[in-house]
């Protein structure tokens, strides 16, 4: 199917779902008092799965074949599910605006890790120096702290993000780029549900013994809404419209996050903080500058 132009309901469609993705750490958060961030991972990805699995067999997608892809799908699996803990973790001690900048960072590492791994993805003039204002950001970001304790927590998100973009290479640089994009979100988030139990008894984290409202809500969302519903909307937009007008709008995610945790928390932001985000989002549209039409990433928000 050829791509077509972003229409009234594509635009539409994609905005919400980044307003979605800004609000995902805050929503996060307000479940991490009754339910770890190891076991969150696992719920949001054994309710995600479930519906992507429930999508796949309504659209009679080709998906469950053995097709070579397994070992390569493991590893983004692993990876993916690392990304989450440690972005889960990260929000134990730093606040939600500051953790959902520093995950988007991960543009940042794909770029320079593309730079060196990938031979057919060279960093253009322009994209170097959005590279360098990213980086800048993120310094700012760093040194922009409200409080000594956030540290642990900025550092993790950025983690996060060197994981999420380690996923991304791992799927560009194997044939895992060449098969259906619902059977490489499956491999990511199968594998987390299945090994986000087993990892919270590894590190002894203890079990939700009461589950409030809000983080049955929580998790609800993440798993429903988010890993299921938004990403299914998501590649379902890729196939039908242009990537890199949609992937331009992923750009709103940052800013949204930060509304997000000021609307329910309260966040103050620094004047470090301020520049940081700044910096970071005209990086990431400088990185992500298509050198055609058809040049973009396909990422899903997180």
């Amino acid at each position: 199917m050829q791509a077509r132009p972003l229409d009234a309901f594509a635009s539409a469609l994609v905005f919400a779902l980044c307003i979605v993705w800004g609000f995902n750490q805050v929503v996060v958060k307000l479940a991490l008092p009754d339910v770890g961030p190891i076991a969150q991972t696992g719920v949001r990805s054994g309710v995600g799965a479930l519906c992507v699995i429930a999508y796949a067999l309504f659209t009679k997608r080709r998906i469950f074949e053995i097709d070579g892809t397994e070992a390569a799908g493991a590893l983004a699996g692993a990876l993916f599910t690392a990304e989450f803990i440690a972005l889960y973790e990260s929000l134990r001690f730093t606040t939600a605006a500051r953790a959902t900048v520093f995950i988007y960072a991960a543009p940042f590492f794909v770029a320079l890790g593309a730079a060196f791994l990938l031979k057919d993805e060279r960093l253009r003039p322009i994209q170097w120096v959005g590279l360098a204002l990213a980086f800048l950001g993120v310094v700012c970001g760093f040194f922009g702290r409200t409080n000594g304790g956030a540290l642990t927590g900025d550092a993790l998100a950025l983690l996060a993000a060197a994981l999420w973009a380690a996923t991304t290479l791992v799927i560009k640089a194997t044939p895992l780029r060449r098969i259906d994009p619902i059977k490489v979100l499956l491999y990511q988030i199968g594998f987390a549900a299945l090994a986000a139990p087993l990892t919270a008894y590894a590190f002894g984290e203890a079990a939700p013994t009461h589950l409030s409202a809000t983080s049955v809500g929580s998790l609800l969302w993440q798993g429903v809404v988010v890993a299921g519903i938004s990403y299914a909307l998501w590649f379902w937009t890729l196939t039908r419209y242009a990537v890199a007008q949609l992937s331009a709008f992923t750009f709103i995610t940052p800013l949204v996050g930060v509304l997000a945790g000021w609307l329910v928390f309260g966040e103050t932001l620094s004047w470090g903080f301020s520049l940081a985000i700044a910096l970071v989002i005209a990086g990431l549209a400088l990185v992500n500058w298509p050198r055609s039409r058809r040049a973009a990433s396909g990422a899903a928000g997180r």
